[in-house]
């Protein structure tokens, strides 16, 4: 009879969410999103989020799938955006939610305890509260920076990081118009990951980007 499966530990599962966190740009064809992607991990990337809020149903499920066998190859978590029901079926390590994508409690039952469950919290402490009490493994707070991916996004301060990181043990998502020169101030105020799309990937190197801000975590 096959063993059942250990949960992991949540210090295993804390140390999978720290450093460079890149999510995936929209709107890019499979093979290339793959190179860029590949790039990304060669500079440092540690998470992955797969996010695409303009390809159907069927690109998502291939795409997800093959950015979940190259994490696998360099030994990157790989998270999901929004759509607990494509990482089930693409075997990531979890789904990351937003506002409007749902219950924590739906993503639980249908991940599982060994998935990871992160949640956005925007400029809100109570909605981290909120969350951790729900049984999320880590939260994010942003936009910190002007972002160009989400213009109206509500404003973060580094006095919420710091206070966040004061009052909750999980790891710690900082988001929002991040780079390599401003990215420091909020490690040093507490972020366990750092989220990026741009300044990483609407870049002519890909690479030296993720490296530059991988060495903020060294």
């Amino acid at each position: 009879m096959a063993l059942k499966k250990a949960h992991q530990s949540p210090a295993i599962k804390a140390r999978a969410i720290q450093g460079l966190y890149a999510l995936t740009p929209d709107g890019v064809e499979t093979e290339e999103l793959l190179r860029r992607v590949r790039l990304a991990l060669q500079g440092g990337v540690q998470v992955l989020q797969y996010r695409n809020k303009t390809a159907d149903a069927m690109l998502r499920l291939q795409q997800a799938r093959a950015l979940r066998e190259l994490t696998r190859e360099f030994g990157v978590t790989f998270i999901v955006n929004d759509d607990a029901q494509l990482a089930a079926a693409a075997d990531a390590d979890g789904v990351h939610l937003g506002a409007s994508d749902g219950d924590i409690a739906t993503a639980r039952a249908l991940l599982g305890h060994d998935k990871l469950i992160g949640v956005s919290c925007y400029n809100q402490l109570t909605l981290a509260h909120s969350a951790v009490q729900a049984g999320v493994d880590y939260v994010a707070f942003g936009a910190f920076y002007a972002s160009t991916v989400k213009t109206d996004a509500a404003v973060a301060t580094l006095d919420l990081l710091r206070k966040a990181r004061a009052e909750i043990q999980l790891p710690i998502v900082a988001i929002g118009g991040i780079s390599a020169d401003n990215g420091a101030a909020l490690v040093q105020a507490g972020a366990d990951a750092l989220a990026v799309i741009s300044a990483v990937f609407d870049v002519a190197d890909i690479q030296l980007a993720a490296n530059n801000l991988a060495k903020l975590f060294r």
